[in-house]
């Protein structure tokens, strides 16, 4: 890059880089195991790994039976493997979780690479700290999605493109490797993202016409070939169908035949959600972009994240499936130009942001305390009744253990903010450590409560119990959603199936609490009935053909 960085009047010491990089693992590490797959996305992922670990094919991936083709298998076989290696020690949903703890920290590695690359030597940690810090990771960054290997591969690009202009053999080793890591987790998007930034970055900006960058992009070809390539050859020599499947049903056919019918309601979703996703890391790349608009022709540090972000928000915003899970390849984009916005950011702005930061996570702690002892000391209050009625049948219990952790991570906040000097960083790591005390003590203290009201282990064994000791098989309706199968499988050993002939015995039907779920109970009788402890929208029941024996 050519554009001269500015000197950072505040280097980070080691010691300093020691307290960020424990600021880190601790955010990253924090909330991984511990708790039951939670629907939809983490039990739904974990049921395609369950069934990986079960022995069934790995080269397509399998859900309670039946092939699950919306995905390539990349981070079904990473978190596999994981559950396996970790057995002996944790249950097959932690272990298998861990994958997304690998994912995570390659992300921020190669974001911090990135950042440094850009912006100085220094500015690896802030690119780092401001990602950990958005709302839209916090949750996200902690669950069995295939999202976050496409995160992974998308930092390893942004690598890649940065020393793109200068050292192009290493260049296209990681913009290729990224370029194929993104498309074996997530199909096709990655392989496109890739070539409009490869194409728009040189049209746009004469820096970029040089001939080592098109070097990097010959070599990132090379490099990406092998995972564009073997799995779908495997998977075509395998099944032809499932291959079209894949192919076309879940991705190209998918994607032409919702552009023919234009742009959808949802295609602004993005534009309305990312200032809360993106949040601090949104309002600061937004900043930078406005300070330095007249100079943007010159600043090429600036026009790889700029253009990425661009080509990212259009592609996703025209997908046909709009999530706010998809747009976190988003904010990679928009941590680097928030990254950039450090050293050019005014004293009453980065006092502002550190202000409101420590108010609301003091605020928030304060009250996670309390409602915490309220639960745990049933004092009566009005919060406390509403917390009990929400998650009916909770038990609390006093852990010392997780007392332990959250009192250490309380008073490590205390210590940190009280401690960590004035520069341009201190309100970024401050937000990014009130966004990880608050994780911490939603992982610790209330982690009984949440998986109380989330996990279907109490209600699958209910049902199992209901169930006669012999039966042919279980037939679902259609409204018997992907992660409910997963978890009917891993916790009960149940896998229904679809019945058009109807000659299963036993029929479970899911709806709501009101509804009417079969047409003709005349011929069934309902065994069993029931949700989990706290779900006012889902109720499953279970119904016997009334020509099968008794339970």
């Amino acid at each position: 890059m050519y554009f001269i960085k500015p000197t950072d009047p505040h280097p980070i010491t080691p010691a300093k880089a020691a307290m960020l990089g424990m600021l880190c693992l601790i955010w990253l590490g924090t909330g991984l195991i511990g708790h039951d797959p939670w629907k939809p996305d983490d039990a739904l992922s974990f049921g395609l790994v369950y069934s990986m670990l079960q022995g069934h094919d790995w080269l397509v991936p399998m859900l309670a039976g039946e092939p699950y083709m919306a995905n390539p298998p990349l981070y079904y076989w990473t978190a596999a493997l994981s559950a396996k290696l970790f057995s002996p020690w944790l249950s097959l949903h932690d272990g298998a979780r861990l994958a997304s703890g690998l994912y995570t920290a390659l992300t921020l590695f190669f974001l911090g690479l990135t950042g440094s690359k850009l912006y100085g030597e220094n500015r690896g940690w802030a690119a780092a700290i401001i990602l950990i810090g958005c709302l839209g990771m916090l949750v996200r960054a902690h669950q069995m999605i295939t999202d976050l290997a496409l995160l992974a591969g998308f930092s390893m690009m942004l690598y890649g493109y940065a020393h793109s202009q200068e050292k192009w053999l290493r260049a296209g080793i990681w913009m290729g490797t990224g370029c194929g890591i993104g498309f074996m987790a997530k199909g096709f998007v990655a392989p496109v993202i890739f070539f409009l930034i490869a194409l728009i970055l040189p049209a746009l900006f004469s820096d970029w016409r040089r001939r080592e960058y098109a070097k990097s992009l010959g070599i990132a070809a090379l490099f990406a070939l092998p995972w564009l390539a073997v799995w779908p050859f495997l998977l075509h020599e395998h099944s032809p169908m499932l291959f079209h499947e894949w192919a076309w049903q879940h991705n190209i056919g998918n994607w032409l035949a919702y552009m023919k019918g234009g742009p959808g309601k949802d295609a602004l979703y993005y534009m309305k959600n990312l200032p809360w996703l993106a949040w601090p890391a949104f309002p600061l790349a937004a900043w930078t972009i406005w300070r330095e608009r007249r100079r943007l022709m010159l600043r090429d540090d600036l026009q790889l994240p700029l253009v990425s972000f661009l080509v990212m928000f259009f592609v996703l915003s025209l997908a046909p499936n709009i999530r706010e899970v998809f747009a976190l390849p988003m904010l990679l984009p928009l941590t680097l130009l928030a990254t950039a916005s450090l050293s050019m950011l005014k004293r009453g702005a980065a006092n502002a942001l550190d202000a409101f930061g420590l108010m609301t996570f003091a605020l928030m702690a304060i009250a996670m305390w309390w409602g915490w002892a309220g639960l745990l000391l049933d004092n009566h209050a009005k919060i406390t009744r509403w917390l009990k009625d929400y998650q009916p049948g909770f038990e609390p219990a006093f852990h010392p253990l997780s007392f332990a952790m959250a009192l250490a991570a309380t008073l490590l906040w205390i210590l940190l903010v009280w401690r960590i000097g004035r520069s341009m960083r201190r309100a970024v790591v401050n937000w990014a450590a009130g966004i990880t005390l608050i994780w911490v003590l939603a992982m610790t203290l209330w982690l009984p409560w949440l998986d109380s009201g989330k996990s279907y282990r109490n209600m699958i064994a209910s049902l199992k119990e209901s169930m006669p000791a012999k039966y042919n098989c279980v037939a679902r309706n259609t409204g018997l959603g992907d992660s409910q199968r997963a978890m009917l499988q891993y916790f009960g050993g149940i896998v229904t199936r679809r019945d058009p002939d109807r000659i299963c015995e036993l029929r479970l039907i899911q709806g709501t609490r009101i509804s009417r779920p079969l047409m003709d109970e005349s011929q069934y009788r309902k065994i069993w009935e029931g949700s989990r402890k706290a779900d006012k929208d889902e109720q499953y029941r279970l119904y016997q053909h009334l020509t099968s024996s008794p339970p």
